[in-house]
């Protein structure tokens, strides 16, 4: 029957591949939106792994969450080094990672921080930083650069680098009295990790004339750089006024509420602490809406695709009735007509859908890089979820539902004629 199908569908080969495009389109478009959501999800929720609290200002929590790990918006608030201080002494706090920014170097994201970033930070599944060239900064006039800010640069290791005020990509001035020098390069993570640059909070006070460095001190800063910004904590000069976040690792997990509310409820200033997977929960079901919306433009798609294999189908039985009447002639019964009608659906929809993922594979491939480069995430040609199995199974499923219309009238036909063709 199906070579039968396949003599038939190739003696209509122009609309039959047609009609195989147009159900390739529809598999592209709904497995791309697939691929697309589980994929971004499973992105956002690799950036940041081993932190249980991120504090910033009074502020909503999913822009606490996306301006601080992700680089996506700003803060507009800022938290005092008085509270940061107060943050550190807190019963069960093991360590804290301050972050300061509001700075760029030629659009990407300048990251003010202690060498406790690259000790603590953590993504995907509890990985911890590495360098693929250089180490951690050391210096107040050294910097450490993501991946892609790195390619995209074209910097490395030694080269001089200025630090812009302003972000998302609007630079207001540059602060070139004071350039820094990269002294590393982060191995890539495939997180918003790759697309930012990290300077020493020292540093970063220093550029906006906060910071005043002794002078004996930049001589000295190679063996005591790591303690700047924590003997700061004691002194009464910090090396920046104000942080932009905080993030802090408990010493017990369980502790992670009790302490979300007595930061909120934190005297010396309005605080917002948030658990970073409760948040980034509370920020997916605010995009389920769209989400949805997309499937459903997606599955609309993909019947206008069946209806175009049905209307084909229905258009052609008028100009097969001599074709049928032939067939009946060599001892085909109605119900083999009937089955072949149903076998030509079958392999337009399957060749369909084939070709459909072979271009989906194929476009992820091709695009994976500019996905990474520009969105900050990968988004990989893997091998098809359930999820996906399931709608390939159900697109086949409605072609072969919709092709017993044209299959039944083919029956029909087949008994009113006989062998007499009617014209």
């Amino acid at each position: 029957m199906f070579k039968l199908a396949l003599a038939s569908l190739w003696n209509r080969r122009t609309t039959a591949w047609l009609t195989v495009f147009s159900i390739a389109i529809s598999t592209i478009l709904l497995l791309g939106v697939e691929r697309v959501r589980v994929q971004a999800q499973q992105n956002f929720a690799n950036t940041i792994s081993g932190t249980d609290l991120i504090v910033g200002a009074r502020t909503g929590s999913t822009q606490l969450l996306l301006s601080s790990v992700f680089h996506i918006g700003a803060l507009t608030n800022t938290l005092s080094w008085n509270s940061y201080q107060h943050l550190q002494q807190l019963p069960g706090v093991a360590w804290t990672i301050p972050m300061a920014m509001g700075d760029s170097v030629r659009g990407f994201p300048v990251v003010a921080t202690n060498t406790d970033w690259f000790q603590h930070f953590q993504y995907g599944q509890q990985q911890n930083l590495e360098f693929a060239a250089g180490s951690p900064f050391s210096v107040l006039d050294t910097a450490v650069l993501g991946a892609d800010v790195a390619d995209k640069l074209g910097l490395d290791v030694g080269d001089p680098m200025t630090v812009s005020h302003g972000s998302g990509g609007m630079s207001f001035s540059d602060h070139d009295d004071h350039p820094f020098q990269i002294q590393g390069v982060l191995a890539r993570t495939g997180t918003p990790i790759d697309q930012a640059v990290y300077i020493p909070l020292s540093g970063l006070g220093l550029v906006h004339g906060e910071y005043q460095p002794a002078a004996d001190e930049h001589e000295h800063e190679h063996e005591h750089a790591h303690d700047h910004e924590h003997s700061a904590s004691a002194n009464a000069e910090p090396p920046v006024y104000t942080l932009s976040a905080v993030l802090i690792g408990l010493e017990s997990k369980p502790m992670a509420l009790r302490l979300v509310r007595d930061i909120n409820t934190y005297q010396g200033e309005p605080l917002t602490a948030i658990m970073p997977g409760l948040a980034l929960q509370e920020f997916w079901r605010t995009l389920q809406l769209f989400e949805r919306a997309l499937l459903i433009i997606s599955v609309l798609v993909v019947i206008t695709g069946l209806f175009g294999m049905l209307t084909t189908l229905l258009a052609s039985l008028r100009e097969r009735r001599r074709e049928m009447a032939v067939l009946r002639s060599l001892g085909a019964g109605p119900a083999t007509l009937f089955g072949l009608l149903v076998s030509e659906a079958v392999v337009l929809t399957a060749v369909g859908v084939s070709v459909g993922v072979g271009l989906l594979f194929t476009v992820l491939a091709i695009a994976a890089p500019w996905f990474q480069a520009t969105l900050g995430f990968v988004v990989s040609p893997s091998w098809l979820s359930s999820t996906e199995w399931l709608y390939l199974g159900l697109i086949l499923g409605a072609a072969i539902l919709m092709s017993f219309i044209p299959a039944w009238r083919a029956y029909r036909n087949a008994l009113a004629d006989g062998l007499t063709v009617k014209l």
